[in-house]
């Protein structure tokens, strides 16, 4: 090991206003660098903001063999009045380059080659190893589930396709999440699946494994290991593939009749979702939500389109009508059944394996706060996700092309079959249509189309037209 990056750190939860050594100077440097570099992530969620300053919080050096760094940092990110923690794997070699991309190098002036070792599958087998040797280094916990039995030595390679976190495959066999930002508390993810591996849900991968810690006196999951399901295929890519194929055919013939139909598929997810909701109210009970909570949603949901809409002016023309819809949730009977729910549901989310539909990801929506992602609700909010899903599936080979009226209503014509399809699923295991609740369902959807509004207008504005096109159709259509 270099003299510059000489091990010894603060250790998880500690702060020091000064450097104090030379892994010290060398974690000053790489917070320096992160402004500029942050932003070029994609799992990073600030892209919305400038960034004003980059603290670090913690770091601690992980076993990883001779004449290598790997680092575990957590620094905190300002962006003005906003203060989050993320979490960074930082590596270093000295006699050899890394075969990681060039958007992973960190650049510093004047201190070593260092760059964000997540796709480093020489450094990342050490952190299965940890976890399979139920290992705690300076206040970081490896552990195992109970009754888990890991196997070590596999090599770790990550998923190029995930947006808010970071997962790394090993061997085929599991699937390493690490959270990049970090909440107070277990992790919901974690939470949910441990709960739903209690009632045996046919529809999860097992947790095997977790990171956790304490960061400025909280405890923190950094990171959940699961069983990896190799022959299972991405929602999102079975659904898209679909309507690829649905729009390239000449005929007039509706999505049912055509070959590639998704709408089985759709059936069986709807009734997948409705499986894990009956597994998570077994789980972990259920409420009444009264007159009074109805109310404070629909406020809530009118609060957040008016911030939206100050800030996006082609949301603006559709205010009015979204805000009555809104409103509407405080004239909905009570009570409402409220639990523990998914949050963020879609295509995206969810794999078909040979023996069925997989929920994952049980985080909740990634711009919600900790308190609000905990919060029980009405299962109606992930339904509500997977139609505004199929929405997107459907809308999204018309992103940047010139506008074709037969592509748009054949496009709409597929999003309307599978929407059906998926509540004709659920309804047949919850034994209740979630159609029959169309005020409740109508403002769950515009209110997730107003989120996805600000997310594209912050990040694709290419983009925008797909949740518009759905605004338009709920306020004016109603389904």
């Amino acid at each position: 090991m270099t003299s510059d990056i000489t091990p010894g750190s603060p250790g998880v939860g500690s702060h020091r206003a000064e450097p104090a050594g030379p892994q010290d100077d060398l974690v000053t440097q790489i917070a320096a660098a992160l402004p500029e570099w942050l932003p070029t992530q994609r799992w990073f969620g600030g892209k919305d903001r400038e960034i004003t300053a980059v603290r670090p919080l913690a770091a601690t050096d992980l076993p990883a063999g001779d004449d290598v760094l790997l680092l575990h940092l957590v620094v905190e990110v300002e962006q003005g009045d906003r203060r989050e923690p993320y979490q960074l794997l930082i590596g270093h070699r000295d006699d050899q380059v890394p075969d990681v991309p060039a958007s992973a190098s960190i650049p510093l002036p004047d201190g070593p080659a260092v760059y964000e070792a997540s796709g480093d599958a020489d450094l990342t087998c050490h952190l299965l190893d940890l976890i399979a040797g139920s290992t705690t280094v300076d206040g970081l916990h490896f552990a195992p589930e109970p009754g888990a039995e890991l196997e070590s030595g596999l090599r770790g390679h990550p998923i190029s396709t995930e947006q808010s976190n970071t997962s790394i495959v090993y061997g085929g066999q599991y699937i390493l999440k690490l959270f990049r930002r970090l909440t107070p508390g277990t992790n919901k993810d974690l939470v949910l699946h441990r709960a739903l591996r209690e009632v045996q849900s046919a529809h999860i991968a097992d947790p095997l494994g977790s990171i956790s810690g304490e960061l400025a006196g909280d405890s923190v999951t950094f990171g959940m290991l699961q069983r990896f399901m190799s022959d299972a295929a991405d929602g999102w890519v079975m659904a898209t593939t679909s309507v690829r194929d649905f729009l390239a055919d000449a005929s007039d013939l509706p999505p049912g009749d055509l070959g590639g139909d998704f709408s089985g598929e759709a059936y069986r997810l709807g009734r997948a979702v409705a499986d894990v909701h009956a597994d998570l109210a077994r789980a972990l009970g259920t409420r009444e939500a009264d007159a009074a909570e109805l109310a404070a949603t629909a406020s809530a949901m009118v609060e957040r389109l008016e911030r939206v809409a100050a800030s996006v002016p082609e949301l603006a023309p559709h205010a009015d009508g979204i805000s009555d819809v809104f409103r509407a949730v405080a004239e909905v009977p009570t009570p409402v059944t409220a639990q523990s729910v998914h949050g963020d549901l879609h295509l995206g989310q969810v794999l078909r394996t040979l023996q069925g539909w997989l929920l994952l990801d049980f985080e909740g929506e990634p711009a919600a706060d900790v308190a609000e992602r905990a919060t029980l609700r009405s299962p109606l909010r992930d339904v509500a996700g997977m139609l505004r899903s199929f929405d997107y599936a459907a809308q999204q080979l018309l992103v940047g092309q010139a506008e074709d009226e037969r592509e748009a209503e054949r496009a709409a014509a597929w999003a309307r079959h599978n929407r059906a399809a998926f509540c004709d699923g659920y309804a047949k295991v919850a034994g209740h249509d979630p159609r029959d609740q169309a005020a409740l369902l109508r403002a769950f959807e515009l209110d997730k189309a107003v989120y996805e509004v600000a997310y594209e207008h912050a990040n694709r504005p290419d983009w925008l037209l797909v949740p518009l096109a759905s605004i338009d159709r709920l306020t004016t259509e109603g389904s």
